[in-house]
C-alpha cells in the first residue's frame, strides 16, 4: 500500500490509545491501519531531524535500559546468598 492514494473515511483512538484510520482500499473495501503508517499523522521530528543518522531514539534507549536494570534486578538476588566461597 505503499505512496498509494487512499479514500479517507475517519480516525478513531480505540481502547488502548490505538490510533487507527480507516480508508477504502483499491478494492473499494473499508480496511483499518494504523495511523503512524499514514500521513495523518505528522513525523516524529525526531526522526526528520535524524534524517536516518540514528538507529534508536534517545527516549527508546533510556526505556530499554530500565527494562534491562529491571530484569536484572528480579533475576538476581540482593545478597549473595546464592554464592559459595571456596577456600583453599
Amino acid at each position: 500500500m505503499f505512496d498509494q492514494v487512499l479514500e479517507f473515511v475517519k480516525r478513531r483512538k480505540n481502547y488502548g490509545n490505538d490510533d487507527r484510520v480507516y480508508v477504502y482500499d483499491t478494492h473499494g473495501e473499508l480496511v483499518s491501519l494504523p495511523a503512524e503508517w499514514t500521513d495523518v499523522v505528522a513525523e516524529d521530528p525526531f526522526v526528520v531531524m535524524a534524517d536516518g543518522r540514528a538507529a534508536f531514539r534517545a527516549d527508546d534507549l533510556l526505556k530499554l535500559a530500565d527494562l534491562v536494570e529491571q530484569m536484572r534486578a528480579e533475576r538476581l538476588p540482593a545478597t549473595p546468598t546464592s554464592v559459595r566461597w571456596i577456600t583453599p
